[in-house]
């Protein structure tokens, strides 16, 4: 239940605030993908991947939703899952985590043949983005993870 008003806020801060900001590279933090890796730490694989899976629809069809829907819901699930299953400790994880979503978005985008997604996509705006959500991710683990008892899965 915290998990998913953590999403929720997260999404709302990351449609009304962050995506406004006018940050330098053009890039923005990942909100939503951190709060999804935060609760996933603290609740497990398989809670992680259905959070991720409902935040991910929750991201498709807000605005602006230029993309098909299922697919940030895809993406959320499987790093839900990673970041639930930990990859050798909560710093590797994250960092594992904030680095595979963006590329695994613009794989799937790739597959169903966007063309919005070009190489210009990939080498620019993916690093900024990545740099950006690092920097803002212990703060948002930190509020995700906090008072969420380790369920094992």
């Amino acid at each position: 239940m915290i998990g998913g008003l953590c999403v929720l806020l997260a999404l709302l801060v990351q449609v009304m605030l962050v995506n406004r900001l006018p940050l330098p590279g053009g890039g923005a933090p990942d909100l939503v993908l951190l709060a999804v890796v935060g609760t996933a730490l603290a609740r497990g694989a398989v809670p992680g991947a259905v959070l991720g899976f409902f935040a991910g629809l929750v991201v498709d069809i807000a605005p602006p939703g230029a993309h098909l829907v299922g697919q940030y819901a895809f993406v959320l699930a499987l790093v839900g899952y990673v970041a639930g299953r930990g990859a050798g400790g909560p710093v590797t994880t994250v960092v594992l985590c904030v680095l595979l979503a963006p590329l695994l978005a613009v794989g799937v985008n790739l597959l169903i043949g966007d063309s919005r997604v070009t190489l210009a996509t990939l080498t620019g705006e993916v690093p900024v983005t990545i740099v950006y959500t690092l920097l803002v991710s212990p703060v948002v683990i930190w509020l995700a993870a906090r008072g969420e008892p380790r369920y094992s899965t």
